[in-house]
């Protein structure tokens, strides 16, 4: 029994724990919903880099020669300005239907500090003052795509910015220095700033946001044999107000590729969205798992008597095997036994309204060694059983655990005349319940990721069965460092 409780932590672990996307044509195997809680959440974390963005801008100086009542001509110069502060007191991130995303930031407030020098024959002043830039309003739009290895793209296809009001608070009285500013210098500083915002932000776009984006994994590997396609099947998609990224979320023979030869279901997502994510998981993304993990024989197994636990009473030999099948061990006195068990096809994950389960069939066929090592069958047996499994999922993993179905037995073929199936099948439960159960949920309670961009948490996690598919939602938490 110890190689049966190998074999089906491993297959259900994938089965249950596979937490990607599939789709084949047009029908994905995992939806991403951004709500609109969702994206006002990534607009105040945008406000936060932004702000950050936005104090980093360099302005020009500006000089140039002047002509102010009572002082006559002259020249100045205005120098070392930097912004001093920044406050963005609000933003909105909106979809745009058939392209991507709208960011907009509206009565917003810059400080400016600025050196200045006026200079007229031998006289020279200088001093320092405050610029206060107010009400402005930026406006940017989010191109959203996808590259042919299917990884998500984003350019900034527009970008205006406007400033409603410029003040300068200069103490002392200088007014001639408020008419030179107002005359010579708000224009320019309006357009330079204006022109700064932008450049800033397109920057951050193509330099911070796209290679942000790319942390979103193409392919992850599930073991050394298995791995996942995370990648999208078309351009994120903007509805009126959501976005959803469609993901193809093929579980596949890492060594040797084969074609899917079932569809993807259409998934019918629930409009009531109180989370800031959703994801839509598909049966054919668990079915895919069993599908590859069964063509490879790798839910098939093999069990001797050596791999039976030396404490257990139940050896896999002939007189051992006495109480179920009295001829064998006259037949085949003192001899030992191996069980080799095949799935009889892919087991399929059932997804239905609150209820998760899988039906897994499979032979268990008996030999007897041999002396001369020949390998003599004795009998066949087909087990069939109904699982059903709990799953949750935390900060960024799904995990489960099963609850016990009970295991029927029943008796294919016998060359060793009576068998006692119902003595067999009652032996068969008691370890399954004592044995391979513990093992499986172990395995299980390790979890499997959720296919997250770097630095993603979740939290407030609610999980919910519908017919096909898993709807898992949750808040989003991004971890600055």
């Amino acid at each position: 029994m110890r190689a049966l409780a190998g074999a089906l932590p491993s297959l259900l672990l994938r089965l249950l724990l596979t937490s990607s996307p599939e789709a084949l044509g047009a029908n994905p195997g995992l939806v991403a919903r951004i709500t609109d809680k969702g994206l006002e959440y990534v607009a105040h974390e945008g406000l936060v880099t932004l702000r950050e963005e936005l104090l980093r801008i360099t302005l020009p100086d500006f000089t140039g020669d002047f002509k102010i009542k009572p002082f006559g001509r002259g020249h100045y110069e205005f120098h070392s300005q930097q912004i001093h502060s920044c406050e963005l007191p609000g933003s909105t991130l909106t979809p745009l239907p058939g392209q991507g995303l709208s960011f907009t930031i509206s009565d917003s407030f810059i400080r400016v500090q600025s050196e200045w020098k006026v200079r007229k024959s031998f006289v020279k002043l200088h001093g320092s003052l405050d610029v206060e830039v107010k009400g402005i309003t930026i406006s940017v739009n989010l191109l959203l795509g996808r590259e042919l290895s299917g990884r998500p793209t984003v350019s900034a296809t527009s970008c205006s910015s406007h400033i409603q009001d410029v003040e300068v608070d200069v103490s002392g009285d200088l007014g001639w220095l408020l008419n030179l500013f107002d005359n010579q210098i708000e224009s320019k500083l309006r357009k330079a700033l204006e022109n700064k915002i932008c450049e800033r932000i397109q920057k951050s776009v193509a330099s911070d946001l796209q290679p942000y984006l790319q942390t979103l994994p193409v392919t992850t590997e599930i073991d050394s044999f298995a791995g996942i396609d995370y990648s999208l099947t078309e351009a994120p998609r903007a509805t009126a107000q959501m976005l959803d990224v469609m993901f193809k979320g093929e579980i596949f023979n890492r060594d040797r590729y084969s074609p899917v030869t079932f569809l993807a279901p259409v998934m019918s997502l629930p409009e009531d969205h109180n989370r800031m994510v959703y994801f839509a998981i598909s049966d054919y993304v668990f079915n895919t798992a069993s599908r590859v993990y069964h063509e490879a024989g790798h839910l098939n197994f093999s069990i001797t008597d050596d791999m039976v636990p030396s404490g257990s009473t139940i050896r896999l030999t002939t007189k051992s095997f006495r109480p179920f099948a009295p001829r064998l061990a006259r037949l085949y006195p003192n001899m030992n036994l191996e069980l080799q068990g095949t799935m009889a096809s892919a087991p399929f994950l059932n997804l239905s309204p609150g209820n998760l389960s899988l039906t897994p069939q499979m032979e268990i066929e008996g030999f007897v060694l041999l002396p001369s090592s020949v390998r003599e069958p004795v009998f066949r047996l087909g087990v069939a059983t109904n699982v059903s499994a709990m799953l949750t999922f935390n900060t960024s993993k799904i995990t489960g655990a099963l609850k016990p179905g009970k295991v029927q037995v029943e008796l294919k073929e016998s060359k060793v005349g009576v068998f006692n199936v119902e003595l067999l099948e009652a032996l068969l439960n008691y370890h399954v319940l004592n044995t391979l159960y513990p093992q499986v949920n172990e395995k299980l309670a390790e979890g499997f990721p959720l296919p997250l961009l770097k630095r993603i948490q979740l939290y407030d996690p609610v999980l919910e069965i519908h017919k096909d598919f898993l709807f898992l939602g949750a808040n989003v938490q991004y971890m600055r460092v």
